[in-house]
């Protein structure tokens, strides 16, 4: 059972992929994070010496090796400064030995992506994934598909779902499907998410029964914003609720016995 001021990486990985999930600050020291660079989801490494400078609006979760005296110390610390803030039992390595999805810290971008504009499936399903599971503070620029490559060498930022890209379309595959893979991501709920995606992105309706009705709600959202960030903002609900439902709720029914007296 978790300590006091402790929650548990399963706990922890239940808020991520939510809306409410915690920052999550990583300060191992550089000896320790260099024999395993890799980081829990959303996770940004932070200097434990100077912790006093971090600023959160909300509830913090601090990272370190085994869970002991660095994020025990660092998160007293934030609690000082008024900031709701938990250590992660057992660090990285009760993460890691519970099987949970490690980021290889290399792999990921600087915040900045850009895409083609008029999203409809996969350029806001994986917007959605990078804010919830990569980088909570992701922006995200639409502009023409013939500019997406130039736009990216310009402004320094990752291009997505078009051709050339680091993360793109490959065979039967979609981008959401490129970006599971190169950020290590596959846990059941995604990979159920991943099917849907592809189902509805691609036209391929027999893979999904869902899919049609994820296709029918992300015409519906282009056709309601003209705005493509806007309309993306908007979406992230959308995807929230496809993830709740494949985590846990692919079971449950409806019918309308309810009604009856």
């Amino acid at each position: 059972m978790s300590g006091f001021t402790e929650i548990s990486p399963t706990a922890l990985m239940r808020l991520l992929g939510t809306p409410e999930a915690p920052t999550v600050i990583d300060v191992c020291i550089d000896d320790d994070f260099a024999d395993d660079p890799r980081l829990i989801p959303t996770a940004r490494r932070w200097p434990h010496k100077n912790i006093a400078k971090f600023e959160a609006s909300g509830p913090v979760v601090v990272v370190c090796q085994k869970g002991l005296k660095l994020s025990h110390g660092a998160a007293a610390v934030l609690r000082a400064k008024g900031i709701k803030a938990e250590a992660l039992e057992g660090g990285n390595y009760a993460w890691r030995d519970a099987g949970l999805p490690l980021l290889p810290a290399a792999t990921i971008p600087a915040p900045l992506w850009v895409t083609r504009h008029r999203p409809k499936i996969d350029r806001i399903a994986c917007p959605w994934l990078i804010r919830r599971f990569i980088d909570p503070m992701a922006q995200f620029m639409f502009v023409p598909p013939a500019q997406v490559m130039a736009v990216a060498e310009k402004f320094d930022a990752t291009p997505f779902d078009v051709d050339g890209a680091p993360f793109a379309h490959e065979g039967d595959h979609c981008t959401f499907d490129a970006m599971l893979s190169a950020f290590h991501l596959g846990t059941p709920a995604l990979q159920t998410m991943a099917k849907i995606v592809r189902a509805a992105d691609t036209n391929r309706h027999d893979l999904a029964p869902e899919a049609a009705g994820l296709l029918a709600l992300s015409v519906g959202l282009s056709r309601q914003y003209k705005d493509d960030t806007a309309q993306m903002e908007a979406g992230l609900a959308l995807y929230d609720a496809l993830y709740r439902w494949a985590r846990d709720g692919q079971s449950e029914t409806h019918d309308h016995d309810g009604a009856k007296p």
